[in-house]
């Protein structure tokens, strides 16, 4: 190489090859770490719950970070507003563990929040050392009670937002000593992610929990009182209390039909709640489906002649009997009956069919309405959703049924969807297990003829 004369230097080729051989393997140590992260971000990124990635985290960094501990505290504020640090999770190969989950400590003036306002990662080589010169330290002293003797601190920051803190650990001094800044800021970016997204989840299912506990609550508290009013608005009408006229009679029906309404109502949020809660039991037995049907079609078929509707029940072939909990199927096919009568013109047919191979048997409700179109066909079944379509005769809904169906089928360990029926008009399959433990899993479109 020439010198700054551009004069060849005296520089020994030996020495020259040495250096780029390290250059290389510094550069394969960093390409191997980085294929390393995107690994454990990719199996983290897996899990939902957020206890369920930090525990894929405890074993997933070793390929990349040496630790004999690692500890998650995230930001909170208390009942007066202040911002906290609150341990939400330790994992240690040491048996002592003084300070875990739960542990809580003000961020203003520690250590930590000069960790955020730099966004840096602190690297402590000597705990002991360091407590020499911070000897009000608690937390310092705690660690040091467990074995630790080094640290590294990553703060992490999620869009922009501080959330918390990653500690990693070591019960041996200066393990962090040639730490890549880099590869750690990296981790703590990716994690922070993870984890609120993971917190947030886990938020969401503690607050779903809260919302079906109160409407559980709720609608059992309405169910008494609305039954008594109910009863009397019956003993009205019938004139055990006296006669009424044209008007009165009117009102009373009016008054019969909101009490029914909201009885259905408070009916199907008792389900919902029972069924997102897991408090659902199905009572499975033998159920004869050909008798089934033919009893649904009847009862149905009575009420389908307000409108006009006949039901006709299609059954090419016998039916096998399934394991399952005949009242929650029957309020399966009513829903689907009452919602194809609701949807369908005077004078028209539901049929109600069945058909089955060696896996699975389905239950298909066809009627000669509008029908569902294709973009409204997922969202159907999510709760309080409506199609485009009007009932034909003002019905009125509690926007529920569908979503009910849904989770009575899957609960049986079926599936249920909707599509055109020949001719024209919306057709609802049901598609249930011959076997109740078997591991097939239902199609996700199942072809007709």
């Amino acid at each position: 190489m020439p010198d700054k004369a551009g004069q060849p230097t005296g520089q020994d080729p030996r020495e020259l090859q040495q250096a780029l051989v390290e250059v290389s393997l510094r550069l394969e140590r960093r390409v191997r770490e980085l294929e390393a992260l995107v690994t454990v971000t990719e199996r983290i990124n897996r899990g939902l719950l957020l206890d369920e990635v930090l525990d894929e985290i405890y074993d997933a960094f070793r390929p990349i970070i040496p630790y004999d501990r690692i500890g998650v505290a995230l930001l909170e504020e208390d009942d007066r507003g202040r911002k906290m640090v609150r341990s939400q999770w330790m994992r240690s190969d040491n048996q002592a563990a003084h300070i875990g989950p739960g542990y809580a400590a003000p961020l203003a003036g520690s250590s930590l929040e000069t960790i955020l306002d730099t966004g840096e990662p602190r690297i402590i080589n000597d705990l002991q050392a360091h407590l020499l010169h911070h000897p009000k330290s608690r937390s310092t002293q705690q660690i040091l009670k467990d074995g630790v003797r080094s640290s590294l601190t990553c703060p992490l920051v999620a869009t922009g937002r501080p959330v918390g803190f990653i500690f990693f650990s070591s019960n041996t001094p200066n393990t962090y000593r040639d730490a890549h800044v880099a590869t750690f800021q990296q981790i703590a970016g990716q994690l922070a992610m993870i984890l609120e997204k993971s917190r947030l989840y886990q938020r969401l299912m503690e607050l779903n929990e809260l919302k079906n506990r109160f409407l559980g609550v709720a609608a059992h508290d309405l169910r008494n009182p609305l039954g008594v009013l109910g009863g009397y608005v019956d003993l009205l009408r019938q004139e055990a209390l006296g006669p009424l006229n044209e008007a009165q009679q009117e009102v009373m029906a009016v008054m019969a039909d909101v009490t029914g309404r909201m009885s259905g109502l408070v009916d199907d949020l008792l389900d919902v709640s029972a069924i997102e809660s897991g408090r659902l039991e199905l009572e499975r037995a033998p159920l004869d489906l050909n008798r089934f049907l033919a009893d649904q079609a009847h009862s149905q078929g009575l009420i389908a002649q307000g409108k006009a509707i006949r039901i006709a029940l299609e059954l090419p072939e016998p039916l096998p009997s399934v394991a399952a909990d005949g009242q929650r199927l029957g309020q399966v096919i009513d829903n689907l009956i009452a919602n194809a009568i609701k949807f369908s013109p005077r004078d028209t047919v539901i049929t109600l069919s069945g058909s089955a191979d060696e896996d699975w048997v389905r239950i298909s409700v066809s009627d000669q309405g509008p029908g569902v179109p294709p973009e409204e066909r997922e969202r159907l079944f999510e709760p309080f959703q409506r199609g485009s379509n009007t009932p034909t005769a003002d019905e009125q809904s509690t926007g529920l049924g569908l979503s009910i169906v849904q989770k009575l089928v899957q609960a049986h360990g079926g599936r249920v969807h909707v599509d055109e029926a020949p001719g024209g008009g919306a057709r609802f399959t049901v598609q249930l297990p011959r076997d109740a433990g078997t591991d097939a899993q239902p199609p996700e479109q199942e072809p007709h003829a």
